[in-house]
């Protein structure tokens, strides 16, 4: 199997791409408990560090309408929703782990920048 390696000229447009557009998240929860409260703290935590100015989250209150559950098929809470940009993610879970939810959203953590120097400087 042959494996390509993506120039960095292309990752950093992609990037560029990424964090020109508007985010639009979705957090599904069950009521107003300390658990979703902390997750939606540490979800616009997140995206005031990393979106600023760029985001918008809707909290759905599935215990209020429990049906709204069916729109993006949600089976556990909490679970974060990424709308836009495409494609659409979900992450389900604590949403205190800062590091997974980066992952989750798909956006480079503060150890991006130690990707090239573990691979040698060469191009991921």
């Amino acid at each position: 199997m042959k494996t390509h390696s993506v120039p960095a000229a292309f990752q950093a447009a992609n990037l560029e791409a990424m964090e020109s557009r508007a985010w639009e998240l979705r957090l599904y929860v069950a009521g107003p408990t300390p658990k979703s409260l902390a997750a939606f703290r540490n979800i616009e935590k997140v995206c005031e560090e990393h979106l600023a100015g760029r985001y918008s989250i809707e909290v759905v209150d599935l215990k209020s309408d429990p049906r709204l559950a069916q729109r993006d098929q949600i089976l556990a809470v909490p679970t974060l929703v990424r709308n836009l940009p495409a494609p659409i993610r979900k992450f389900i879970g604590a949403m205190s782990d800062t590091r997974r939810v980066l992952d989750a959203l798909g956006l480079p953590g503060e150890d991006a920048d130690l990707l090239p120097k573990l691979n040698g400087g060469n191009d991921v």
